[in-house]
């Protein structure tokens, strides 16, 4: 009997692929057959799944997007069961930070998918993610949420404060792509922003910096 396919599987082993490749050379670079070579399979497969290559880059990012939702997941676990704000703050910011391969990789393609859209009518025409503003609503929330227990000024600016947040932490995760600083300075300068908001220090997430 013939071994039955696993369609989703199938995907995701492209997907993957793309990941691989477009980490190596850039996304801009990469063209459906490269992704065949690099998934071990012919270029027609690519094409029965995904048609273009405006698709094949969607899923890319999705996938690339549930990758980096695992990866927070993880660090929020080693934060312990009951992290507070802060450490959970800390634990979600340092996850986009390229501090090592895998932040490198989301960090590299996620921007490259933003300014491939910007120029890409067919890629532009996809929405590019199902939740844009997730991240400053979550920010937002811990952020009041440390206001309501004492832990931050209550006339801070929760959302402003978020915003600058996310707006920081991606500008030096470029800055460290680029070899203009290193991982622990980035890190050094996010806690001490942290540390300017929150009046009381809660324990930082351990070894989140390693």
């Amino acid at each position: 009997m013939p071994k039955r396919v696993d369609h989703e599987e199938r995907r995701n082993q492209i997907a993957e692929a793309l990941i691989r490749v477009a980490g190596r050379r850039g996304l801009h670079a990469v063209g459906m057959r490269d992704v065949a070579a690099e998934a071990g399979v012919s270029l027609r497969l690519v094409q029965y799944y995904f048609e273009t290559k405006e698709k094949l880059l969607f899923y890319g990012l999705q996938h690339l997007t549930d990758r980096f939702t695992a990866r927070v997941g993880a660090r929020l676990r080693a934060a312990g069961t009951n992290p507070g704000p802060r450490a959970t703050i800390e634990a979600l910011l340092l996850a986009s930070l390229p501090t090592d391969e895998e932040g490198r990789t989301f960090h590299l393609l996620y921007s490259s998918y933003s300014i491939l859209s910007v120029t890409d009518e067919a890629l532009a025409a996809q929405p590019f993610i199902d939740n844009p503003d997730a991240a400053e609503n979550a920010l937002t929330g811990l952020l009041e949420q440390a206001q309501a227990s004492g832990l931050i000024d209550p006339g801070i600016a929760a959302r402003t404060e978020a915003i600058s947040l996310l707006a920081m932490t991606a500008t030096m995760g470029t800055s460290i792509l680029v070899g203009q600083r290193s991982p622990e300075s980035a890190i050094a300068v996010l806690r001490h922003h942290l540390d300017r908001i929150f009046s009381t220090t809660e324990t930082s997430v351990s070894g989140a910096g390693g």
